[in-house]
């Protein structure tokens, strides 16, 4: 495998436990990433990662040719247009160009050239404030955060409440989770929080939490 790919055979099921991964240095000063997958130039590719800043560190002002998808996870994670606190989302266009930084430091789950296309809107969501959809009685609900049919792509919040057993789930067009508190299972094995899967096009599985979860979810967006 060339040493600019990492998981980049989308036919495989791919787990990864974050916090056993170290942090590497990224080109700007305090910024810190652990990367997940990564297709193409290791600085220009497409990737998705968990990055730090430390306090006071911040990225010169750039593009994200083929987008970038943000989810905060810890900390406050600031551009020219506000703070973004731990549970805040967002979708970046092709077109869009910003200089972030943070005061207090922060942790992002990261997606670059993962959001294609010049029709793209730019997304923000604060998933704190969100209108939940319930599941049917099996203890599931989810927050929708982005969804397009012509890009063949769903992202959302699922909770899963302590004990719920979510009914089997076929995956068509495959799926990434990101275990972002407590811990699920399926049939194939227990993922803690900060795991973070990639389940091929036509996988099943059924989850369950013993001690319910959040995850992050996004279904289709593979390459083709």
């Amino acid at each position: 495998m060339d040493a600019r790919e990492l998981n980049v055979d989308y036919t495989e099921r791919v787990v990864v436990n974050v916090d056993e991964l170290p942090y590497a240095a990224s080109p700007a000063a305090g910024v810190w990433r652990k990367r997940l997958e990564l297709s193409g130039d290791g600085e220009h590719g497409r990737v998705t990662s968990v990055v730090r800043f430390d306090p006071g560190a911040h990225f010169p002002e750039h593009d994200h040719p083929g987008g970038e998808e943000v989810l905060v996870l810890d900390g406050h994670w600031c551009d020219e247009r506000g703070s973004f606190g731990p549970g805040s989302y967002q979708l970046n266009p092709e077109s869009f160009r910003h200089a972030p930084f943070t005061r207090t430091g922060c942790t992002l789950l990261v997606k670059l050239r993962q959001y294609v296309g010049p029709e793209r809107p730019v997304v923000l969501v604060d998933t704190n404030a969100g209108s939940w959809i319930e599941r049917g009685p099996s203890g599931v609900r989810s927050l929708p955060l982005y969804r397009s049919e012509e890009h063949g792509e769903y992202v959302r919040l699922t909770q899963l409440a302590p004990g719920a057993i979510a009914p089997r789930v076929d995956l068509p067009d495959g799926e990434e989770i990101f275990v972002l508190s407590g811990a699920f299972s399926d049939e194939y094995g227990e993922y803690a929080r900060h795991t973070w899967l990639r389940l091929p096009r036509g996988h099943r599985h059924s989850p369950r939490a013993t001690t319910g979860c959040l995850l992050y979810v996004k279904s289709g967006g593979f390459p083709r």
